[in-house]
């Protein structure tokens, strides 16, 4: 036979190539330019799902009081909020009046928020605070942004977690889970917190701010962690932009931590067995 008719013999290279893709993660998803309009839709519609997927979503800051909340979030700087919870109570029980705070023994008040961490300065916030109430607000923990904000140890974010769980008045709190999810869902690319909660507003109604803020802090404790966020264990997968950035197989619901663990597995389509016993005891930091 001729060689010049001879047809060549495939190669097994693409085969192996083709075989090799197969097991690489999926990589994030690429979308289309997104429109206001359609990045609203979208965000209004991932909320809707977070408040299904979090309905226990709540203040973990334990708090009877705006008083109370106040100092809670102050410590919580740099705090996990189980320890926070851990400290409040016999601080709650010794200073339970602004007055208390203001007349504080300083020795005595870093003692019992050492294990806070950054325990001088969050003391000094503290009886700077109790003695400004007394001051200009008669003791009284105000009820408007404005007000707030020049109070000694709280800033914007603060604020807006006292009026929201304190006042009822809506608010969003930017923290780190916060500004991490709503850019990774690309609710908003601004980096400042301040145009992150405007932008984030003009996306939601106000109604629903406060419960929100909630909402997202819960996920990115329980699911969308930082490093490796269970994409595929995620009730958001379908509208998420960055699925991929974690494993999207069955075994993401392994990275799921909580109490609800196994719920959240089950509400993503996912083997609620999955979930390691000591995950779904684990705390959320």
């Amino acid at each position: 036979m001729s060689l010049t008719n001879a047809r060549p013999v495939p190669s097994a290279e693409p085969a192996r190539k083709v075989e090799a893709a197969r097991k690489v993660e999926p990589a994030r998803r690429t979308r289309k330019a997104e429109t206001e309009l359609g990045r609203k839709r979208r965000a209004r519609r991932m909320a809707r799902i977070l408040a299904e997927t979090h309905p226990d979503a709540h203040c973990e800051l334990d708090h009877g009081n705006a008083l109370q909340l106040a100092v809670a979030t102050i410590l919580s700087a740099q705090c996990t909020d189980k320890r926070v919870n851990e400290v409040t109570p016999k601080l709650f029980a010794r200073y339970p009046t602004a007055a208390d705070y203001a007349g504080a023994d300083r020795a005595e008040l870093e003692q019992l928020i050492k294990p806070t961490g950054f325990f001088r300065n969050k003391t000094t916030s503290l009886i700077n605070l109790g003695q400004a109430l007394v001051e200009r607000y008669d003791g009284e923990v105000p009820g408007r942004l404005t007000d707030l904000v020049t109070l000694p140890g709280i800033g914007r974010k603060t604020a807006n977690v006292i009026l929201g769980n304190a006042f009822d008045v809506p608010g969003i709190t930017v923290d780190t889970h916060f500004q991490r999810l709503v850019r990774r869902w690309e609710w908003t690319d601004e980096t400042d917190p301040v145009k992150i909660e405007h932008a984030i507003g003009a996306l939601i109604e106000k109604r629903d701010w406060t419960m929100l803020s909630h909402r997202v802090i819960f996920h990115g404790r329980r699911v969308c962690h930082a490093r490796k966020p269970a994409c595929g264990a995620c009730t958001l997968a379908a509208a998420c932009p960055a699925y991929g950035t974690g494993p999207t197989d069955p075994l993401a619901a392994k990275l799921l931590k909580g109490p609800r663990a196994r719920d959240l597995a089950a509400a993503a389509g996912a083997d609620p067995d999955l979930v390691p016993a000591q995950a779904a005891a684990a705390d959320v930091p």
